[in-house]
């Protein structure tokens, strides 16, 4: 049976998308690929509401993420985590060999502009990470506060995570100030993974061109250099069947409208907030809560992978709770091409299973 996915990702691609995959393959180094790719890039810069370069690559957001820090850290990042994919950021600084401290919170909450001024007020870093969705604790870090703070540090460079957020939630990176945002495609914009996605500044770029050792395939210089130098070609063969889908897709978010979009997004996740609050607790803190996501602490004790287990027979799938928080929080997702009726459904049928 197939089962409508609320998980943080993948998540479920219209049929009408996944049919432009089974298109023939084109040469990567033709002029059809260059057109497409090209206008794959301009559609994503509406959608990332910038005019900065946009970048392409075949792997998942934690490729560019990982190909970020190793880029773009001259002397040393300041990783700033909420949870498990903050962690992850860390972890790439550190296999890398680029020097980075890690700033954590308590799961649940945030990241906040005080924190940021404190840590970049003591100049020792010229890069930081910040996670805009945190999937593990469902929470929203307040960015629009910390590019205040940004703005009085215009020698760092800012990498923003956004895999699970760009396309559901309105992040405005021009006037953000952010130099490098990251997503991918399983997530919010309703395509298949397979693909990443990141805006890069001109900021960065210069950044980058200091830093010795920035790897190869992830080489972020690389890819930004060869789509100047050759129409909107890529160092290495891309993912062209995504890319087909890629573009459909984005035609269809834009018609749909991005204010429209942001707005479906936000229903869905206020009516699973009040179902949530109804009937167990949030995990985060309602104000930093999440427009994807929503991760639900387990007050009442329930099962969750029994539930889930209850749920597949009925065609549905959630999420266990990530990491330390399994079974102690479980997660619901309701971000791509979903609808409040589709997250309505999702619910009357956890009401029946729990009998709430």
């Amino acid at each position: 049976m197939n089962k409508k996915l609320f998980i943080p990702g993948p998540i479920d691609v219209k049929q009408d998308v996944l049919d432009q995959m089974t298109r023939p393959m084109i040469g990567h180094r033709s002029k059809d690929a260059s057109t497409i790719q090209k206008s794959i890039s301009e559609k994503l810069n509406k959608v990332f509401h910038t005019k900065e370069q946009i970048l392409l690559s075949t792997s998942s957001g934690s490729g560019l993420m990982e190909g970020a820090i190793r880029s773009c850290t001259r002397k040393k990042a300041a990783v700033f985590s909420v949870g498990s994919f903050g962690d992850r950021w860390y972890k790439m600084a550190i296999s890398n060999n680029v020097s980075a401290d890690k700033f954590s919170v308590e799961a649940g909450k945030a990241t906040t502009a005080e924190m940021v001024e404190e840590v970049l007020s003591t100049g020792k870093y010229d890069l930081i990470t910040i996670t805009h969705n945190e999937t593990s604790t469902g929470v929203e870090n307040p960015i629009y506060e910390i590019s205040q703070v940004m703005k009085k540090y215009q020698d760092v460079v800012w990498c923003l995570d956004a895999v699970s957020s760009m396309g559901g939630t309105k992040i405005e990176v021009d006037e953000l100030g952010v130099d490098i945002c990251i997503t991918s495609t399983q997530k919010a914009l309703g395509l298949p993974p397979g693909m990443a996605i990141a805006s890069m500044s001109e900021k960065a770029v210069e950044a980058a061109k200091q830093v010795e050792f920035r790897g190869l395939y992830l080489d972020l210089l690389e890819l930004y250099n060869y789509i100047q130098k050759k129409d909107y070609q890529y160092p290495s063969t891309p993912a062209l069947s995504i890319m087909y889908a890629m573009d459909y897709q984005l035609d269809k978010i834009l018609e749909e409208g991005l204010d429209n979009r942001y707005e479906r997004h936000f229903s869905m996740a206020e009516y699973v907030r009040e179902w949530t609050k109804k009937n167990f607790e949030l995990f985060p803190e309602e104000r930093y809560a999440s427009n994807t996501l929503t991760t639900i602490n387990n007050v009442r004790g329930i099962n969750v992978a029994e539930l889930n287990k209850e749920l597949g027979k009925r065609g549905y799938a959630i999420s266990n709770g990530y990491g330390d928080l399994k079974e102690k929080t479980f997660r619901i997702s309701h971000m791509g091409d979903y609808t409040l009726n589709d997250i309505k459904e999702l619910l009357e049928n956890i009401d029946d299973i729990l009998k709430l």
